[in-house]
């Protein structure tokens, strides 16, 4: 997963500032962003704080971790099942 350059408390800051009535074109030329990376920040993280929103960061790396434990297992028992069922 790509490393975000912009912390946590930058973003909710963004968002911050655009929820005060600040324009969007001038956010995102402040942090030198696309139109569309503010949206998809505003569109996930809307209405958290900043230690709502570490939290969802960890929590979405400790997912990502486990989907990739559970990927690796499943293909470890997919070759056991395939070796035991060949016949000597």
């Amino acid at each position: 997963m790509k490393k975000s350059r912009f912390t946590e408390s930058q973003i909710v800051n963004a968002i911050k500032q655009h929820e005060s009535g600040r324009k969007t074109d001038e956010i995102c030329r402040e942090y030198g962003i696309s139109k569309g990376t503010f949206y998809q920040w505003r569109k996930k993280y809307a209405g958290m704080d900043s230690l709502q929103l570490k939290r969802l960061k960890e929590l979405e790396e400790e997912n990502r971790k486990l989907k990739q434990m559970f990927a690796d297992v499943s293909l470890d028992n997919k070759m056991l099942k395939d070796v035991l069922s060949k016949k000597w």
